[in-house]
């Protein structure tokens, strides 16, 4: 490689040595390149790839010093050696400290180590260069990245800082250069608000990586802060010995804010905001573990809601969401902060008592919550009213374990359903039998329909005058392959709780409004056939749309069909409850209020409803004479519904002194045992020939 050396100088002998001196290189390894004035060279490196200069700074066009500045401006990145008169090297050592090279004297520039000093500098320009190159390529890089990094001193001073650890620290290069790590950078924990110690000043003391703590945070200048995540290394010096520090972080606000959304979305109710089943079973397990090592009880309290699936059918899923978060809201305020609210799903939530040191704290607590939600839930245009069946288990007693305690609880909870709701119970042991019943009876009911094991059987209602069967009510009995005929005290429940009782529901409604119209086609007058609807029959969106649909396929005329509701169904959302007794009625149906008496009605909303019928419950005509206040009840009942034009049916109509004081105060209809027991369809087939022998 052939290397081009600009000579600038009016001395022709010193350029002959030069030429000569550099002719000894073998390949004609440099070329010279003569000029002898400063204007020369300057139009020359304008033109001109040249790998080093020569210059004798006493030129007719230029002087002194000034000479090499004017070439270095030109040409900063070659090399440039003064050429020195032998008796003075002031000048050329000046020329030195502003850039050049180094310097020939001129008495010794033919000698051999002219070129060997022209390759070294050449030589080192080349590394130099390439080094500018590389930290100029690392310092574009440092100042692009969005990672912050600050170098230090052996002291912790600062000295360097990139763009991203300007925005970072609020400082600039300039000011922070200088300055302790500990001052430009300030770090505080995030939670406690405790100084943090830079890691740097650590990697200092200890010349290795230092991890930054968790949840460690910059403060900026300007009161602003940033969680960060970092890595920090010793810098060494070329004889490995520790030379400073570096950090490189980032601003980690964000992806922080996301990981503990992520992670508190993973532990709680996305609804109520409550904890779930994944964060209630840690702390119910921790719980124990403390109940165990401090020899002390705890308490687990299943909560479910009464009825809240009705209320959600009738209202909509969205007000059925905002009824939970109000429920939520009122548990939370009603609690202690030790302890601990879950919602597990749906209507169901768990409280946590982790301090109960008796049953006596847990019953306490029980009753608050039930007083808490008492009042009516105001969600949007609706004044809703809600309760809670409640079970309690306690550690250690009713299980050892967090799965034992909830099931135990659940369990409870069951039984404070089956005693009517709005209530608490605690666990017993022989809660499991009749929970294991529960499960076995909801199984077999999954299965009942499909493998025909209902059936219906009719009771007769009969004119108390004539003695004439008016109708029949409907009534379920399950033929069970292994328990024989079930009555519905042992399942009705069971299907209400578990939903299955819309299914079988619609299944009594299709089958008694076909045997109707089966004993029509056999030339029988049946009357009217009555079938009971439950609550969450009622409730369903189709359910007047369902009605048509079966009176349609089985071909019985809508007159021929009577519907019973109990006056809690009626009462539960007075608007919804006429829009859908409108319907029915204008579709023919007849419609009757059964137990009345028993719930809480008003006459008003009564006296709105296109009601045809009331059946006074069996628990007033029963001892109708020995008990005074049943005959007044009755009395009042019969009265009334004969100013409203309803037709009144007592039910549970056993002997004649119950018979002939109904027929006294003008009862119209009855039911019960002294007329007939429920009969199989073909039995009352038989009963509509012969007629009431009574």
């Amino acid at each position: 490689m052939q290397n081009n050396i600009l000579v600038v100088s009016s001395s022709l002998a010193d350029v002959d040595s030069i030429k000569r001196a550099l002719a000894v290189v073998h390949d004609g390894a440099y070329q010279v390149v003569w000029v002898d004035r400063l204007s020369g060279a300057l139009e020359r490196l304008a033109t001109a790839d040249i790998d080093a200069i020569l210059v004798d700074l006493l030129l007719p066009d230029c002087f002194g010093i000034e000479t090499f500045d004017k070439l270095y401006a030109a040409a900063p990145h070659v090399p440039i050696l003064a050429l020195s008169p032998q008796k003075d090297e002031t000048l050329a050592q000046a020329a030195v400290q502003r850039g050049a090279q180094g310097y020939l004297s001129k008495g010794h520039l033919s000698s051999h180590l002219v070129p060997q000093t022209l390759g070294n500098v050449i030589q080192r320009m080349a590394v130099e260069q390439k080094l500018h190159l590389e930290k100029v390529r690392a310092e574009l890089i440092l100042r692009s990245i969005t990672d912050a990094v600050v170098g230090t001193d052996l002291l912790g001073n600062v000295d360097y800082m990139n763009l991203a650890g300007e925005h970072m620290t609020g400082w600039s290069r300039d000011e922070a250069r200088g300055h302790h790590i500990s001052e430009v950078m300030p770090l505080i924990n995030g939670e406690t608000r405790q100084t943090v110690r830079n890691p740097l000043e650590l990697v200092l003391e200890q010349n290795q990586p230092v991890a930054l703590a968790a949840d460690t945070v910059v403060l900026r200048r300007g009161a602003r802060e940033a969680a960060i995540e970092d890595s920090t290394a010793p810098i060494h010096d070329a004889q490995g010995k520790l030379a400073g520090a570096v950090i490189v972080f980032h601003d980690a606000t964000q992806s922080q804010a996301m990981v503990k959304k992520m992670t508190h979305q993973t532990h709680h109710d996305f609804l109520t905001n409550l904890p779930n089943r994944v964060l209630l079973n840690d702390r119910l397990e921790q719980a124990i573990v403390q109940a165990k090592r401090r020899g002390s009880t705890l308490a687990v309290m299943f909560l479910d809601l009464d009825k809240f699936k009705h209320i959600n059918d009738s209202i909509g899923h969205e007000m059925g969401d905002k009824l939970l978060q109000s429920v939520a809201k009122r548990l939370s305020d009603c609690v202690r902060s030790s302890d601990t609210i879950s919602r597990l799903g749906g209507d169901e939530f768990l409280i946590l008592v982790s301090e109960a040191n008796s049953a006596t704290d847990a019953s306490l607590t029980a009753e608050k919550v039930i007083n808490v939600l008492a009042p009516p839930h105001i969600v949007g245009k609706h004044e809703l009213h809600i309760t809670t069946s409640i079970g309690i288990a306690i550690y250690p007693g009713d299980g050892e374990t967090a799965q034992a305690l909830m099931q135990s609880a659940d369990t409870a909870m069951y039984q404070a359903k089956e005693h009517g709701r709005n209530n608490y119970q605690f666990f017993k042991s022989d809660m499991n039998t009749r929970a294991i019943e529960r499960q076995i009876v909801e199984s077999s009911l999954r299965n009942a329909i499909a493998r025909q094991e209902f059936v219906l059987h009719y009771q007769p209602k009969v004119n108390l005058d004539t003695g004439i069967i008016t109708g029949a009510e409907a009534l379920l009995r399950w033929s069970h392959p292994e328990w024989g005929m079930t009555q519905p005290l042992r399942f009705i429940k069971i299907a209400e709780d578990s939903g299955l009782i819309v299914k079988i529901g619609r299944w009594v409604l299709r089958e008694a409004c076909a045997q109707a119209q089966r004993w029509k086609d056999d030339g029988l007058n049946p009357g009217t056939v009555a079938v009971n609807v439950s609550s969450l029959e009622f409730r369903q969106k189709d359910f007047v749309e369902g009605v048509r649909t079966i009176l349609h396929e089985t071909g019985l005329a809508p007159e021929s069909l009577q519907m019973e509701i109990t006056e809690s169904v009626l009462m539960r959302d007075v608007v919804s409850t006429g829009a859908v007794l409108r319907a029915l009625k204008e579709m023919g149906v007849e419609l009757a209020v059964d137990d009345f008496g028993t719930g809480y009605s008003s006459l008003s909303y009564l006296m709105q409803f296109p009601i045809d019928v009331l059946k006074i419950d069996q628990s007033f005509v029963r001892n109708i004479e020995a008990v005074e206040s049943n005959g007044v009840i009755v009395s009042a009942v019969i009265s009334m519904g004969n100013k409203l034009r309803h037709r009144v049916i007592a039910e549970g109509v056993e002997d004649n002194a119950q018979l002939e004081f109904l027929k006294e105060n003008q009862c119209e209809e009855g039911q019960g045992y002294i007329f007939s027991h429920p009969l199989a369809p073909d039995q009352f087939a038989s009963l509509l020939v012969t007629g009431i022998r009574h």
